[in-house]
């Protein structure tokens, strides 16, 4: 159901990869409630995904944008601005990798030539947006950015790797440059720490199974679904919202903050 909560809104989704990833699943559902998006992912992931199809579904165009490359970006938000005649008022950072993740280094034994390459991609990425962004004043006043994250930025998940280290400092630039553009612009930067999803980033874990399964049997809700947060994440683009910035917002069915449930107390005595 669609409640136009978009209606003339114009944005820019990073990350969607194919239908699996939240990013797509979040364009889908901003379209759905009236707005028109640009979509952007590294040229190598547009060849790997299937960006072009969810182009189609959304009637959106597809810009390449290496989130590493300052040039890139600025030529995403010219190619943006063009398109749409203006600035856009909302923005979904889903970017994220790990390539001491993907060749199984230890978190122990990290190669750190690799981990800076985590560090870059997910999280001073978001640094890199904001930053270019507001030099060429591409975001309309009052308008969202929203990046997603998980609770491996508080907690100890041992086989989340670097990531966990990428998304702590990706909650940081979100405190620090979201007060900085909500003086200068009223623009609000939030994080979404979403439970684990059965993406294809995602299914790169050691464990990740494991990961969902404990999740789900601790959550008091169960875990919430990647189109359950395309859903809370349009509700942060609209303008019902618009007083919420430099949070992290745990999307998780209350896993943030359960000691134990009785199902995990009911297994361990099985």
């Amino acid at each position: 159901m669609a409640y136009n909560l978009l209606k003339g809104k114009k944005g820019i989704i990073f990350g969607a990869l194919d239908e699996k990833s939240i990013a797509w699943k979040t364009a889908l559902r901003c379209v759905e409630e009236g707005a028109e998006i640009v979509l952007t992912n590294a040229p190598i992931a547009m060849r790997l995904g299937e960006i072009n199809r969810l182009a189609e579904l959304c009637n959106a165009p597809v810009i390449p944008a290496d989130v590493t490359s300052m040039d890139d970006l600025e030529n995403l938000f010219s190619k943006t601005l063009e398109h749409f005649g203006g600035g856009v008022d909302f923005i979904l950072h889903s970017v994220g990798m790990s390539m001491n993740l993907r060749k199984g280094n230890p978190y122990t034994d990290t190669n750190y030539d690799l981990m800076h390459k985590s560090l870059d991609i997910s999280a001073m990425s978001l640094h890199r947006v904001l930053q270019t962004a507001m030099k060429m004043d591409a975001i309309n006043e009052w308008g969202s950015v929203v990046a997603l994250s998980y609770i491996a930025a508080q907690r100890v998940f041992p086989d989340y790797n670097d990531m966990a280290d990428a998304k702590s400092m990706l909650e940081s630039i979100t405190r620090n440059f979201g007060y900085q553009y909500a003086v200068k612009k009223h623009v609000r930067v939030n994080t979404i720490s979403q439970s684990p999803t059965r993406t294809t980033a995602g299914s790169g874990v050691k464990g990740f199974e494991g990961f969902i399964k404990f999740a789900e049997k601790q959550s008091p809700l169960g875990n919430a679904s990647a189109d359950q947060c395309a859903d809370y994440t349009v509700t942060l683009f609209s303008d019902l919202t618009k007083m919420v910035t430099m949070q992290n917002l745990f999307h998780d069915g209350g896993f943030s903050f359960t000691g134990i449930s009785h199902a995990v107390i009911d297994q361990m005595e099985m």
